[in-house]
């Protein structure tokens, strides 16, 4: 997301004081950081610069199609298509709750949540952005309390305010284990909350899941007071890749296309289960610093294409999101079905619909 559209007057800052943090980096691969001329490091991307895309979708991007059925044009719809779902015997069950949001059951029972955010943006941001012409979202799916309480793990992408809720975290509660990027502890609420922050290809293990942190081609910012303070890119941003005796399940984040794409393909081979996402890449003026840090669907099917997917499950659009730089909720993954076809991608595509969960 793209906050500097408006002002923040006041600083959202948590307490860490009480946290458990434990931090786990990759020495032989080093994170980045920009020459920005300030006191405190700046995080960058692996691949930053200009950036040359595959394939680009010019015109008649989001033509109608018969497997989605919307009560208005590209809005309020629902995908009805017949799905075959790949055989894979991941043993990973993958729910979408909406936006970025999902609940993962693993292979060896766990619950996890990835970029748990039930409502709207923390507050003043939920204020600010109506104000600047966004609009809130329609209630998501979300877990029974039962489910919540069973919830072992919580994992963060990034920072930005659709990803990552503190409500949710006082919600959820102490008892997870939290893992986040660098950085990113002291954004916490105050509490004792058990924080693992993992540099790009550090790893660690829960259960019986391999869990390695892997780059994006994003940014990271909360806080912006003018003139006077601004956090940009001082907590790292990322994607997670999960694996359980040679399956493995990749969540992107938000992420821009670039490199990285194959980077995670080369260390861990084909991705079994790849949740990419296809949205907030348009705006009528800025649409190139947009796709710079967003995956059109065009650029998604690239990435899975790079990946070596035997699934993809797109994310990001839908009926409760907020409708963030795209032409309309479900323009995204219009332009998808309609891309998929044009480039005849052999990645096999499935469609869940917000709510709707897949055993792979």
């Amino acid at each position: 997301m793209k906050f500097h559209h408006f002002m923040i007057f006041a600083l959202l800052a948590g307490c860490a004081s009480q946290h458990r943090v434990t931090v786990i980096n990759n020495e032989n691969y080093p994170v980045k950081y920009a020459e920005s001329g300030q006191s405190e490091a700046i995080f960058s991307n692996a691949y930053p610069g200009k950036k040359t895309y595959p394939v680009t979708c010019e015109k008649s991007c989001y033509p109608a199609h018969p497997d989605l059925i919307c009560e208005e044009p590209d809005d309020r719809c629902h995908y009805i298509g017949k799905q075959i779902s790949p055989v894979l015997q991941t043993q990973f069950t993958v729910q979408w709750l909406g936006h970025a949001s999902f609940l993962i059951k693993t292979p060896d029972e766990q619950t996890w949540l990835l970029d748990p955010v039930s409502g709207q943006f923390d507050w003043p941001v939920n204020w600010a952005f109506v104000v600047s012409g966004g609009r809130n979202r329609n209630t998501p799916n979300w877990p029974t309390a039962a489910e919540l309480e069973a919830v072992n793990a919580v994992f963060y992408s990034h920072i930005h305010y659709d990803h990552f809720n503190k409500s949710d975290i006082q919600a959820i509660g102490a008892k997870p284990n939290y893992f986040v990027p660098l950085e990113f502890s002291d954004y916490f609420p105050s509490g004792n909350y058990n924080i693992t922050e993992m540099s790009w290809y550090a790893q660690t293990k829960l259960g019986e899941v391999n869990i390695h942190f892997v780059p994006a081609n994003h940014f990271s910012n909360r806080m912006w007071v003018p003139f006077l303070y601004s956090d940009y890119g001082k907590t790292l941003w990322g994607g997670w890749v999960f694996e359980h005796q040679g399956k493995t399940l990749y969540f992107a984040g938000d992420t821009g296309y670039s490199k990285h794409f194959k980077d995670i393909q080369e260390k861990y081979g084909e991705i079994d289960i790849c949740l990419l996402p296809i949205a907030s890449y348009y705006h009528p003026e800025e649409g190139n610093w947009y796709r710079y840090v967003h995956t059109t669907p065009e650029d998604a099917l690239v990435a899975a294409q790079e990946l070596g997917c035997k699934v993809m499950i797109p994310w990001g659009y839908g009926n409760k999101s907020w409708g963030m730089g795209d032409v309309s909720a479900h323009a995204p993954l219009k332009r998808l079905l309609y891309m998929k076809e044009r480039l005849n991608s052999k990645v096999p595509a499935y469609i869940l619909n917000e709510g709707e969960s897949i055993s792979l």
